[in-house]
């Protein structure tokens, strides 16, 4: 059928004063849907054999509006399958939110025996702004939905992102939500998803912003703490204010009872961030995974409300990170996070090269990996050095440098000179503090065509940042300034399969 340029722009095939994305620079290993617009990752959950990353998805459009459920599924966490719309908009516009798997059918919504698929999500009415809390079924496994409608109404238009899960200890749903714009998480329970009662609130503490959203409540073993000890972590996102600029997240330490979550003593109000770059945001965790996987697994959306409408990529505008495993330490500075990508990615590695005792001066030295799909595991002495650089130049020679600077304890990412300007305030330098006081850091870095992420010292600092090229290939190499500096590399390219985001029937 011949169609209108119109009819190409509402479908979200052209992109709106975009620069074109080439097919080459299409992330491999990170998930994009085909076209359209993505934001916050949503639904996580895992159901017999499958991961389900549900996500804010625009059908008809490449920016933000008509918001919808985008689903895709994975067997390993690291190939994903696009399937047709989960949630559509309807009269409402349907938020983030949460899935469980309703084991004892608990609901009624299950089928033969079997047990539901249960979505928990803020719906959004077009016309009035009433943000309230909606519930939609499955039962073949995610693949079409029933709406069963309206659960909790406050009467609030900044009332949204339920994250649900089961509390074994009481035996009941716990709902953790925010009410944005007061910078508070609310926490309700039920006993079947439908009826929702209020227990108690947290906040504002940490770090405010125009509004938190997209929360997160958890329970980890804390290693390096007692014999069997456990903590909770809440994590909030916040839609400005972050460390980086715009976007970002935060977490908590604590306690929880099933009704009241407390940080523990001493937390105080300084904010601790989930991550230091620009483009780590709505971070959310997979919700029953098999009990034969211990790990706790989120993911964010790799973007910042800054500047993510007008991101030069087409025909998809959105991306999210890799499934991250979350771990909770007991440090010399309390309970702190560290992040690291599951272990699936490795299945992606090409064959290993292999750098030992490297000497680094202010003449670069090529890295032995090229290409834009990569993988390095760098351990770096600093030595004399007053900086030391890792610099990834494309084919006009734009440069993205990830950095050490040892006198002032320091690890940053600075996209200044990435790639041709789209947005003012895009190019900046994104700094982590590091204690460099040994003389050594350990550095993991993924690069997907588009994205960094940059693990430090085993994860306990994390800088994620995207980056958008002039053009040609990528190719890596390092320096150091003022001295001179000593590395070990191992270097994977990450393939040979692309991320192709089949929609599937």
């Amino acid at each position: 059928m011949k169609r209108t340029l119109a009819a190409f722009i509402g479908a979200g095939l052209l992109a709106s004063g975009a620069q074109a994305q080439r097919p080459d620079i299409r992330p491999t290993y990170h998930f994009a849907p085909q076209r359209n617009w993505m934001n916050d990752p949503n639904g996580l959950v895992y159901y017999d054999g499958e991961y389900h990353l549900f996500f804010q998805y625009n059908p008809y459009g490449d920016r933000w509006g008509h918001m919808s459920w985008g689903h895709a599924v994975s067997r390993d966490l690291v190939h994903w399958q696009q399937l047709p719309v989960a949630i559509p908009e309807t009269d409402v516009m349907a938020f983030s939110g949460s899935a469980v798997v309703d084991w004892d059918n608990t609901s009624g919504f299950g089928q033969g025996g079997k047990p539901p698929m249960v979505a928990i999500y803020t719906g959004q009415n077009v016309k009035t702004g009433n943000q309230s809390q909606f519930v939609a079924y499955s039962n073949d496994h995610g693949r079409h939905w029933t709406v069963h409608g309206k659960v909790l109404d406050i009467g609030s238009t900044a009332f949204r992102d339920p994250k649900v899960f089961w509390h074994a200890a009481t035996r009941r749903w716990v709902m953790v939500a925010v009410m944005a714009d007061e910078n508070r998480a609310v926490i309700y329970t039920s006993p079947n998803l439908k009826d929702w009662r209020f227990a108690s609130s947290f906040g504002p503490a940490g770090r405010r912003g125009k509004n938190w959203e997209c929360p997160d409540l958890f329970e980890l073993p804390v290693e390096g703490g007692a014999p069997g000890e456990k903590r909770w972590v809440l994590s909030i996102n916040l839609g400005d204010n972050a460390v980086a600029g715009g976007s970002g997240g935060q977490y908590f330490v604590g306690d929880f009872d099933g009704t009241t979550f407390k940080t523990v003593p001493g937390w105080g109000d300084q904010p601790r961030w989930l991550d230091y770059g620009a483009d780590f945001y709505a971070t959310v965790s997979w919700n029953d995974l098999p009990k034969s996987d211990p790990r706790r697994i989120w993911i964010g959306w790799a973007n910042n409300w800054r500047y993510a409408n007008d991101i030069p990529t087409y025909p998809s505008r959105g991306l999210m990170t890799v499934p991250r495993a979350v771990t909770l330490h007991k440090t010399a500075d309390g309970y702190r996070l560290a992040q690291a990508p599951v272990k699936e990615i490795e299945a992606l590695r090409g064959a290993p090269q292999v750098r030992h005792g490297l000497t680094l001066g202010e003449t670069p030295v090529p890295l032995p990996v090229s290409g834009g799909s990569d993988e390095l595991a760098v351990d770096l002495d600093t030595g004399s050095a007053r900086q030391i650089a890792l610099t990834l130049t494309d084919g006009e020679g734009y440069q993205t440098v990830i950095g050490v600077n040892p006198a002032v304890d320091e690890v940053f990412i600075d996209r200044t000179r990435s790639g041709p300007h789209f947005f003012d305030g895009f190019e900046d330098r994104h700094i982590a503090p590091v204690d460099l006081g040994s003389g050594k850091v350990r550095l993991h870095v993924l690069v997907d065509q588009s994205i960094i992420e940059l693990f430090i010292n085993n994860g306990s600092r994390t800088i994620t940042d995207r980056f958008f090229r002039g053009g040609g290939a990528l190719r890596w190499s390092a320096s150091a300034l003022g001295g001179t500096a000593t590395m070990d590399v191992t270097a994977w390219p990450l393939g040979p399969e692309r991320n192709t985001a089949m929609l599937m029937p």
